[in-house]
């Protein structure tokens, strides 16, 4: 049984008034050890009950079911808990090892559905640095929220549709028969458009007539233009295959990429259901929905021109997804710059009438800057991100070369170093703070690193393999001896760490968890000799593949693999 649902099953005896789940939010963890390993406050009783803290936990704790603890006592206000280390730490012990698998799971989501939107990158550009974010948060969450019993159902809503693309039709348009570019396209398109597009805003300022032109095109892209549509399927092809090579190489999979251009064929629905509530106004020739009373700015749903914007595409978006996929969540994964659009966009569901509307949730995040620069793709200083993760592969193959110069498979656990230290060191941090990107910092094998958790868990399996136990079915499990109860305490608090991850959207605790637990194991390993040959071996080791099953569950949940080697 999880230790904490343990404390507040023997209060539930005293509090019948309570919830089990109201119990179990109050319970705390003591800072000091000395003061037990949980404990439960009693202020918040003290107006029903019209009793001093202290009284009502000297009443409590005679009604308290005390079985399976070493002792309960009272301090002051509070009610702590001892528990029977012996017992607890072989019933966390024999959970993780006899399904490893679905250890730390729980059920939360009871299987409802979840559309998350992230990685969306915009085609005809190749993927930046700045695309990282939203991929790995995105890919994290979803295998969090599985965790804890949701259904996901991953979108790509690619960026292929807006006046961008326009921009980027009239400048092929001007530049794109020079044999220079017409060799580029052959030998790396992506980069060739990229570079056309930079061209185009950055000689705008002198020439406005390339934006006019950038509009023009956009609209014969919207009214069914052949020469556009030949243009945009051409764009959209070969950046999906440029997209792909990066989504295999972080192991990250969608079940659909069905982005702006699809939405924009299910346009017409809510700008009717908007003129149907009579909620677009004119304004300069454009037609707008006023949100003035939820203190937002107005939604431009028609530009003066005729056509459409970003969230008259995500409005029907938004409406296709409810009626396909029937979720209880519709998550997306966008930086924090769009918080006001989120709420523009929630608000308009609102007026529309859709009580689903609150379930739209923007996951918002901080900028990724490289080397403590901002990046910008109109400018041209974007950093690719197949480039970084190649280069990282790269450095962490020299550091194991290194290290273990014999290592069999050093390309295969190259990459899994390499890829997992670049998704790792986002991932760690919390999502809405701004990252620092730095490749010498980010591939080490020491301090807060990905590379130092895949550490710890390959020196778990090395000294399994030298243990030669694997099944520890007939081991008795009490036996672990002195020192092992702070590292199997904080194995026991895993499925605690995935519920609050799934709860706030926050990868960061599972990999502060990781990092936690590969220190403390660490910490044992140092101070403990595991292969020593005495009755309690096999319950150390017992203890080792417990922690290496758990390290290796904590790095899946953030897309990042545990080698057996390094």
């Amino acid at each position: 049984m999880d230790e904490k649902l343990q404390v507040a099953n023997a209060l539930a005896v005293a509090l019948p008034d309570l919830e089990l789940n109201e119990i179990e939010e109050k319970i705390e963890r003591p800072k000091d050890s000395n003061n037990g390993d949980y404990a439960f406050p009693t202020f918040f009783l003290a107006k029903s009950l019209h009793k001093a803290p202290q009284m009502i936990a000297s009443e409590l704790i005679e009604k308290i079911d005390q079985t399976g603890f070493d002792k309960v006592v009272v301090a002051g206000p509070y009610i702590n808990f001892f528990l029977d280390k012996a017992n607890v730490g072989a019933g966390v012990l024999k959970t993780i090892l006899n399904d490893p698998e679905h250890y730390g799971e729980s059920d939360l989501g009871h299987k409802a559905n979840v559309t998350i939107d992230y990685s969306s990158p915009n085609i005809a550009k190749p993927m930046g640095m700045g695309h990282l974010r939203s991929t790995m948060i995105g890919e994290a969450i979803a295998r969090i929220l599985e965790k804890v019993n949701y259904n996901l159902i991953r979108i790509d809503y690619l960026g292929d549709w807006g006046t961008q693309f326009g921009k980027m039709m009239a400048a092929y348009k001007m530049w794109g028969d020079s044999q220079e570019v017409q060799d580029g396209l052959k030998s790396d398109p992506i980069n060739t458009l990229l570079q056309l597009y930079v061209r185009i805003n950055t000689e705008a300022d002198e020439h406005p007539e390339y934006t006019d032109a950038g509009r023009e095109w956009f609209a014969k892209l919207e009214h069914g233009d052949e020469e556009a549509w030949r243009l945009w399927h051409w764009f959209r092809e070969i950046s999906l295959e440029r997209f792909q090579r990066v989504y295999d190489m972080l192991d990250v999979k969608f079940d659909s990429f069905n982005g702006e251009a699809f939405s924009a064929q299910k346009m017409e629905e809510p700008i009717q259901l908007l003129r149907d509530k009579g909620l677009l106004k004119k304004s300069r020739g454009a037609e707008i929905v006023d949100l003035e009373q939820f203190n937002l700015p107005p939604l431009l749903i028609i530009k003066s021109n005729g056509t459409t914007t970003y969230i008259t595409r995500d409005l029907a978006t938004a409406l296709f997804r409810k009626r396909m996929y029937g979720h209880a969540k519709s998550l997306y994964v966008v930086g924090a710059e769009q918080e006001v659009y989120f709420k523009q966009l929630r608000m308009a569901l609102k007026e529309l009438g859709f009580n689903w509307w609150d379930q739209i949730e923007h996951i918002s995040f901080g900028l990724m800057n490289l080397n403590g620069q901002k990046m910008s793709t109109r400018k041209g200083n974007v950093v690719s991100l197949e480039d970084v993760l190649n280069d990282s592969v790269d450095l962490a193959r020299k550091q194991i070369a290194e290290k273990n110069p014999d290592l069999k498979n050093a390309d295969e656990v190259a990459k899994q170093v390499g890829i997992g230290a670049v998704i790792f060191h986002d991932l760690k941090n919390y999502r809405r703070n701004a990252v620092n990107f730095k490749l010498e910092d980010v591939v080490k094998f020491e301090g807060e690193t990905g590379p130092y958790v895949q550490y710890a868990r390959a020196r778990a399996e090395s000294i399994l393999r030298k243990g030669g136990i694997r099944d520890f079915s007939d081991v008795d499990l009490t036996q672990v001896g002195d020192g092992a109860w702070e590292l199997i305490s904080f194995l026991g608090q895993y499925g605690e760490a995935v519920k609050r991850a799934a709860l706030n959207y926050d990868p960061s605790v599972v990999a502060k968890y990781a990092l936690e637990l590969a220190k403390k194991f660490n910490q044992y390993y140092a101070h403990n000799r595991i292969l020593n040959d005495d009755p309690q071996q096999p319950a150390r080791l017992a203890l080792t593949q417990a922690v290496s099953h758990v390290l290796k569950s904590a790095l899946a949940l953030l897309d990042v693999k545990a080698p057996d080697e390094m």
